[in-house]
């Protein structure tokens, strides 16, 4: 979805914490912006990496009144055991597992077919308070996206 436009709003469930619970957009818009951060799997090497690097850099987010949420295809309770071994971790894992990929069909980063079909594209969208779509950029399955062009762009606003 492009820079400008309105996201989705969306309700999944999550971890918090370790804690099962549930992550509703339009509520977390009204205290911070939203970095969503899809990534095609847990138990992959670099969706790991890319979430421990969310949580050694949470502080700079949070100084940029900012959140980030990860957003997978896979269960909640796979994303609970998996957790736990990359954890803990201190921001929303959501799961969209069901309706299948609906949330991230909606952001348009949901593969319908081919390699890894019925998973999410690794990609950054940044929601603003507002409600818009402030950065959105779609990375390769191998590819660790920056966090310093996220940190950037949350900057930049």
């Amino acid at each position: 979805m492009p820079a400008g436009d309105i996201a989705p709003d969306f309700d999944l469930p999550a971890l918090m914490g370790g804690v099962k619970k549930r992550f509703h957009l339009k509520d977390a818009l009204a205290e911070k912006d939203i970095v969503l951060a899809f990534y095609p799997s847990n138990w992959e090497e670099v969706s790991a990496k890319q979430l421990s690097e969310y949580q050694a850099q949470r502080e700079k987010f949070l100084a940029r009144e900012s959140e980030v949420v990860c957003i997978c295809v896979d269960s909640i309770m796979n994303t609970t055991v998996w957790e736990r071994e990359l954890g803990p971790l201190d921001f929303p894992l959501c799961s969209d597992f069901w309706p299948h990929g609906e949330v991230s069909q909606e952001y348009g980063v949901f593969r319908a077919d081919g390699p890894n079909a019925g998973s999410s594209e690794r990609a950054i969208v940044i929601v603003e308070r507002s409600g818009r779509i402030l950065f959105s950029k779609v990375y390769g399955a191998r590819d660790l996206p920056p966090i310093s062009e996220t940190l950037d762009a949350l900057r930049k606003r």
